[in-house]
């Protein structure tokens, strides 16, 4: 027997996974509960242990519905500002309070969980591939050399963020993103990708 599409098993997914990011947002990944996901979902905490079992998987389950939405690929008409805003969407994510905690969890979790980690890995994946349409574009536009990598200069131009938020914990703004952005399209005018 198949489950159907939108039927109530998708609704309670849909609420759980609601849930998820709700009390990611306000407690954070230490504070997550599979209670408290159970109830701020409206059903019963034997619901959500027998489907998902523990947090980590109930982050990566929330990770792998994120990745399933659609994610709105900058179209600025230059691969400058579209890569300026693809880097400015991730140091938003990192420096908006709530918006911060999901994301930080969903590395901790990956940290933890072999399950979370190839749910972030696919995440990344995807979103790197949705983003190299803006390279894509450029090439065709003539705006950089054919032979560019287009997920090559995604990585290059979000790499720096990274390296700030999760190694040496210096600040991320917009300024560091379009500094971010403005190298990784040298490098690639140059050429080098």
């Amino acid at each position: 027997m198949t489950s159907r599409p939108g039927g109530r098993s998708a609704r309670v997914r849909e609420a759980v996974l609601r849930a998820v990011h709700a009390e990611l947002t306000e407690h954070g990944y230490s504070g997550l509960a599979v209670e408290n996901v159970a109830e701020r979902a409206g059903v019963h905490k034997t619901t959500v242990y027998r489907r998902w079992g523990t947090v980590d998987v109930l982050i990566a389950d929330a990770l792998d519905h994120t990745r399933e939405t659609e994610w709105p690929v900058p179209d600025t008409g230059t691969v400058e500002g579209d890569l300026i805003a693809v880097a400015t969407e991730v140091a938003d994510a990192f420096t908006d309070p709530g918006r911060l905690p999901v994301p930080v969890a969903i590395v901790v979790a990956a940290l933890q969980s072999s399950r979370a980690l190839d749910a972030k890995r696919a995440f990344y994946d995807a979103r790197q591939t949705e983003a190299a349409r803006v390279v894509t574009r450029a090439v065709e536009r003539g705006e950089l050399p054919p032979q560019t990598d287009p997920v090559e200069l995604v990585r290059l131009t979000c790499a720096p963020l990274y390296y700030r938020i999760f190694i040496t914990g210096e600040p991320v703004d917009r300024a560091t993103a379009e500094r971010s952005a403005r190298a990784a399209l040298a490098a690639a005018r140059a050429g080098l990708l």
